[in-house]
């Protein structure tokens, strides 16, 4: 076997390896690839096979189908694929990638489809790929007359409709290089809805559609069944009878002359069907510009109305009118309502899309929080080290150890009370539907109360019964009882002086018990009240600002009153500062003093002579 054209190759694998909007560019490149070579050469041949063998041609099948306005190049790539469709006659064979010659040349290429004969496969040739093909096309066509209907500026309706003119070229191209193919296209269901239009420009352009079928194949229209064919009737004589558009007109009324003409068979069916068509046609399109055409229609309709003409078929025909007017107006207001269903499909395909576009948008947001609090963690991770290197460098030796022991300790504490906060947090989280329900709970209680305490108040109340009396037996066995208790139990017997002296002693140890009281009540009163003295001062120091930061308010909160104190307390404080900013050399001798005790003689100063928050 050949190796393959390098050409071929790249193309097929850009194309496999290219996203789904790129790829309609790419194939035009087959232009190129085709010019090249020499017609009816071995090359040529070579390169369609090429082509055929890497799916090329499928890939070109698969893009007409495809939404045009989300791809690079728009429409009109669409439309030049579409061009491709022109082909010209030659001899079908599997191996001739005759496919390609088909369905995807543009007409600059129609020399190098001469000269081709392969033998094998045929069939799926004319009834698979070639349908296809003319499906594909006439979706295509549907799409750009939406889009032509639904444009507002001038420029882009122009553009829409040239793009429909090649795509309706390259269906005549297509049906004209297969005769076989003109029934395909009558009975495919984008023809008729293309057809069925109120625009006049593409309800022109797909009537020269129908005329050129008709002139490739004229027994056309006998080969559809017949719902198609009273279809396709029934619409041209609705546009006679409800427009006014002489240019609609005339091509309506070729296209009849041409049925009837061709079709012997069917001008019985439009004198049978349509009994007022004759009248409609001399009555309001005579004088139009096309009575030529209108005079021969006419005719071949009163020569088979002489034949078998009568009071039934002139009524048969008025109610065939009615009906193709009833049917015509009953398929415009269904083909309305497809907009809307359309409409309804959309608007879910978008709101789908939106929910997608703003999940991955907070999915992004996310990852860049994330990643602004892991910056945010090393900042303040390099922050702390720096600081505690520096505080390292100020803090002498022999305390390192006890100042790492209390930051270890602030860290715990920090740690643990972010921990209960959260848990508390979570906590609340989960148990706020069982204390709306608490809640709710107790409103409902204390209704109820009130409601039963109200109906208590209102009930009468009852009348006085004088609780029942004792009777003898019982009175007696109440009294056996008390003498028996007594006997059991004999009161101790006390003098009057003995009484006295008891009570003068419970007076003392209760007056005493009163006054001790009173003394332990000051004592604690006195320790909470320098309990918060203490803590008011030691907020204070924590909550102090630096020296670069302090003001002059916040300066005389820590000054005293007394002048000696405040020397003193800045002397001392001078001085813990010089000793604590000396090299770790200058300590050496301090090495066997305890790790919270500074020496007196480079301090001189004591602890009770500092002075905490105005007070000495």
């Amino acid at each position: 076997l050949a190796a393959a054209d390098p050409r071929i190759l790249a193309l097929a694998a850009q194309v496999t390896e290219s996203r789904e909007q790129d790829i309609p560019l790419l194939l035009l490149n087959l232009k190129g690839i085709l010019n090249i070579a020499s017609l009816g050469c071995e090359e040529s041949k070579k390169i369609k096979q090429d082509i055929y063998n890497y799916d090329l041609t499928q890939y070109c099948m698969l893009v007409l189908r495809q939404d045009h306005s989300r791809l690079r190049g728009g429409w009109a790539t669409a439309a030049q694929l579409a061009e491709i469709l022109r082909p010209s006659t030659i001899q079908v064979t599997f191996f001739s990638f005759l496919f390609f010659l088909s369905f995807f040349f543009f007409f600059h290429f129609m020399p190098c489809c001469v000269g081709l004969e392969v033998k094998e496969d045929t069939e799926e040739f004319y009834k698979k790929f070639l349908p296809s093909a003319i499906d594909n096309l006439l979706f295509l066509g549907r799409r750009l007359q939406a889009r032509f209907i639904r444009a507002i500026k001038d420029e882009e309706k122009q553009d829409f409709l040239h793009w429909f003119q090649t795509v309706t070229d390259a269906i005549c191209w297509l049906f004209g290089g297969h005769i076989q193919l003109a029934a395909c296209v009558l009975q495919n269901d984008h023809f008729l809805q293309l057809l069925i239009t109120d625009d006049v420009e593409t309800a022109i352009k797909m009537m020269s559609v129908l005329h050129n079928i008709l002139m490739v194949n004229s027994s056309v229209l006998l080969q559809v069944d017949e719902e198609t064919l009273h279809s396709v009737l029934d619409e041209l004589v609705y546009k006679l009878s409800s427009t006014t558009n002489p240019v609609v007109g005339n091509a309506a009324t070729k296209l009849l002359l041409l049925v009837a003409k061709f079709c012997k068979q069917l001008v019985k069916l439009l004198t049978a069907r349509y009994k007022g068509l004759k009248g409609l046609l001399s009555k309001q399109w005579t004088g139009k510009g096309f009575d030529r055409d209108l005079s021969q229609l006419l005719d071949l309709l009163d020569l088979e109305q002489c034949s078998g003409k009568g009071e039934t078929q002139m009524q048969h025909q008025a109610a065939c009118i009615i009906q193709a007017t009833w049917r015509g107006f009953l398929t415009r207001k269904r083909l309305k309502k497809l907009p809307q269903a359309v409409t309804a499909l959309q608007r879910s395909f978008r709101a789908k899309r939106e929910q997608e576009l703003q999940h991955l948008k907070k999915q992004k947001e996310d990852e860049a929080l994330k990643l602004q609090m892991q910056l945010q963690r090393q900042r303040a991770m390099r922050l702390f080290h720096e600081r505690q290197l520096a505080l390292l460098e100020i803090i002498h030796a022999s305390q390192v150890n006890k100042y790492m022991e209390e930051m270890e300790g602030k860290s715990a504490l920090t740690i643990q009370r972010f921990w209960r906060g959260y848990r508390a947090r979570r906590n609340f989280h989960q148990q706020r539907q069982s204390l709306k329900e608490y809640k709710a709970a107790v409103v409902i209680q204390r209704a109820a109360c009130k409601f039963l305490e109200k109906r208590r108040r209102r009930r009468p109340l009852s009348s006085w019964k004088d609780p029942k009396g004792l009777t003898d037996e019982q009175r007696l066995a109440l009294q056996q009882k008390v003498d028996d208790y007594i006997k059991l139990h004999p009161a101790s017997q006390m003098s009057e002086e003995m009484s006295k002296e008891l009570h003068m002693q419970a007076q003392e140890k209760l007056a005493q018990f009163l006054l001790r009281s009173r003394l332990d009540q000051r004592a604690a009163q006195r320790r909470e009240t320098l309990l918060a003295q203490v803590n008011t001062d030691v907020e204070l120091l924590m909550n102090a600002p630096g020296l670069a930061e302090i003001t002059e308010k916040d300066l005389d909160v820590f000054m005293s009153r007394s002048v000696p104190v405040a020397t003193k307390a800045r002397q001392s404080h001078n001085t813990m500062l010089k000793y604590t900013r000396c090299p770790w050399w200058k300590k050496l001798g301090d090495e066997f003093v305890e790790d919270d005790v500074i020496p007196d003689d480079a301090l001189n100063a004591e602890l009770g002579t500092l002075f905490i928050g105005g007070k000495k």
